[in-house]
């Protein structure tokens, strides 16, 4: 008797279903990889005291376009990671 109920159990096993595979998606945090950005050489880095006032002034001018063009340049690598 006991011989019977093994193939029967077998063939009843074959008869379900596979369970369905299920997808899950979870955000995965990953560290923000940016090339630094180097600060550049600033205008008035190479000014002498002996300068008249008009280079100095330029530089002044010069410098401040730089810190304009590096902090977007920093912004940039910052939303970067966002």
């Amino acid at each position: 008797m006991k011989l019977l109920l093994i193939p029967v159990l077998f063939l009843a096993g074959c008869a379900s279903t596979a369970p369905v595979p299920v997808e899950v998606r979870l955000p995965v945090p990953v560290p923000c990889q940016v090339p630094v950005v180097e600060p550049p050489r600033f205008a008035t880095a190479g000014l002498r005291p002996a300068d008249d006032l008009q280079t100095k002034v330029r530089a002044l001018l010069a410098e401040r376009q730089q810190h304009l063009a590096y902090e977007t340049r920093l912004r940039a690598a910052l939303d970067a990671c966002r």
